[in-house]
């Protein structure tokens, strides 16, 4: 030891210590929930997919919700009651022995009656097990602070707020890391999905843009370091408030659908109609299919509303407001040196028109060096990470020692 610097090699292990205990509390493996073994249930019809969770032993006794401005999401964790092999002889008299589930649901923000049932019907559920301690509700999102009281009186459980971005990157963090099969990319081509085995050798910086209601966009350095770089009033809330008024849909699932049936080249302006067929600007990489003007056609066409198909108009906005998202999320990944970028928010639904939206335009603007990643729980991220939360605080996991 050069003990003519003490104060030197003082400073560099403080450095060193604080470092590595804040990874020990920030990383997947000290996490009490057992994610070992995890698996992504599939069943037909069900756009939010349980985690199905065989090795974890411990009891959950909390719910999370992220009620946002559109929707609200609720995670709660549900044992596995089956009846144990017939060749065992032990008694089973404790059911969290056989693993469990995670169980996710939404609902629409104007329906909070309909969520707020639910959880009540989780607590009696709770109750009628003779669990001993009673339920907590781990709460994120805007309507965590709007609609708080009400949940507090009606539930009469504990409520606990958490903030909104810490959720989103702590759920984020444990998805990529910890559940097989949750990360894939879309091939621009071919449309079709390849899947992540593991993170990307570049695990940090990465760059989440979180499409809700509107976008946040937020810089990741670390298991738990980010920072809110940019956003936009541009996005989910967007794409539903005008079509509610544009189409008879009365519902974002259903403008989904329309939009896979329409045809946006009969309501776009598109490069082959300014320059003609076969003759684009190859040069600067536009097809002639590419968008040049958004709804261009409409005033060209001197058509009204009710002249155009409704689906080609949900199919024109979707692209516009995708094809915008892209590219600020390729600005500001340019600008802070960002390559690898997860698209997360219910705005996406696994929506394949969506995802080859913004990986296009990822790749076309980045010219082909930054990469889009999606998720298969895109839009649970922030009450994954709230669920989490309540799990660190009750773990008591001891820090393992310092070497």
């Amino acid at each position: 030891m050069d003990t003519n610097k003490p104060g030197l090699r003082h400073s560099q292990i403080s450095e060193e210590i604080i470092e590595q205990v804040e990874r020990q509390l920030a990383e997947p493996p000290s996490l009490w929930l057992n994610l070992t073994g995890a698996q992504i249930l599939e069943e037909e019809g069900q756009d939010s997919k349980d985690i199905v969770l065989p090795n974890n032993r411990s009891q959950v006794t909390h719910i999370a919700i992220d009620i946002g401005g559109s929707l609200a999401k609720i995670l709660y964790y549900v044992r596995d009651t089956t009846s144990p092999s017939s060749s065992s002889s032990e008694v089973h008299e404790n059911v969290s022995d056989r693993g469990g589930r995670l169980s996710f649901v939404k609902f629409e923000t104007s329906k909070i009656d309909d969520c707020i049932q639910l959880m009540k019907q989780l607590i009696q559920d709770h109750a009628r097990e003779s669990r001993r301690k009673p339920v907590t509700v781990m709460a994120t999102g805007g309507g965590a602070y709007k609609f708080y009281d009400r949940m507090s009186e009606e539930l009469n459980v504990e409520v606990i707020r958490e903030d909104e971005m810490e959720c989103l990157i702590k759920g984020l963090n444990y998805l990529v890391s910890c559940i097989p099969g949750e990360v894939f990319m879309l091939n621009p081509e071919t449309c079709e999905m390849a899947f992540e085995e593991q993170f990307h050798d570049e695990k940090y910086p990465h760059m989440l843009v979180n499409i809700g209601s509107g976008v946040s966009i937020l810089k990741v350095t670390g298991p738990s370091k980010f920072e809110r770089i940019g956003g936009s009033s541009l996005g989910g809330g967007t794409l539903w408030g005008l079509l509610s008024l544009l189409t008879h849909a009365s519902s974002y699932d259903e403008m989904l659908e329309l939009s896979k049936k329409g045809d946006n080249a009969a309501v776009d302006m598109l490069v082959g109609d300014i320059y003609g067929e076969n003759v684009g600007y190859e040069r600067f990489g536009l097809k002639d299919s590419t968008i040049a003007s958004s709804f261009g056609k409409v005033f060209r066409e001197n058509k009204r509303l009710d002249e155009f198909l409704p689906e080609d108009i949900a199919r024109s906005l979707l692209l516009a407001i995708s094809n915008n998202i892209g590219q600020i999320a390729y600005l500001h990944a340019q600008k802070h040196n960002v390559k690898n970028i997860y698209f997360g928010g219910s705005f996406i639904r696994n929506h394949v028109q969506t995802m080859h939206t913004l990986t296009y335009a990822i790749k076309f603007w980045s010219n082909q060096t930054m990469n889009a990643y999606f998720l298969r729980h895109e839009g649970y991220l922030g009450v994954f990470g709230a669920f989490l939360k309540y799990a660190r605080a009750e773990s008591n996991v001891p820090v393992p020692p310092i070497s």
